[in-house]
């Protein structure tokens, strides 16, 4: 079969429009998901108690819609009623908090709420990445590179570890 070449320029720009319209598809039922588990998990808040587990999940979603205030409140009240929980959730919680404490620029809180997810599981690599993060914020160098190799130590493989460890060693240098 010959081609053309405004035949092969319509073939590419279908192509290009054709992944284009996947892309903004796969988004908007992202979106749309997001926003139905908002309006379920908000109606069931209203309802009565909820568990750490719902709180978590509702502040999961509002973290994914950069609504950081809702998701500090009720990843707080998640964190205070975890206590049964076991302490991989109790990580999970208190490292949401201290990401999204983090999205607001305020570290030394985010901190303290990372070395409480370590204090639940000390071997999770993405509380100590994100400690590390936090910590470069708050200019210690030197401590950020101790967490980001606690990283590379749990996951020699963890891409942003490397590289973070790598820019400050460039900086340092």
């Amino acid at each position: 079969m010959d081609f053309s070449l405004p035949q092969a320029y319509l073939i590419g720009l279908l192509v290009i429009l054709g992944g284009a319209a996947v892309l903004v598809a796969r988004q908007i039922l992202r979106v749309r998901s997001d926003e139905v588990a908002l309006i379920r998990l908000e109606q069931s808040s209203k309802t009565g108690e909820q568990s750490a587990a719902d709180l978590y999940e509702l502040a999961s979603v509002q973290l994914r819609k950069r609504l950081y205030g809702q998701a500090i409140d009720n990843l707080k009240l998640a964190s205070k009623i975890s206590a049964a929980e076991p302490p991989e959730a109790q990580a999970l919680i208190e490292n949401a908090l201290g990401f999204a404490l983090a999205a607001q620029s305020n570290y030394s809180a985010a901190i303290k709420h990372y070395r409480a997810a370590l204090r639940a599981k000390a071997d999770y690599p993405v509380a100590l990445n994100n400690l590390a993060f936090a910590l470069e914020k708050q200019q210690k160098p030197e401590e950020a590179k101790e967490n980001y190799l606690k990283v590379l130590e749990l996951d020699s493989s963890n891409g942003t570890a490397k590289k973070r460890l790598k820019r400050l060693e460039r900086t340092a240098a």
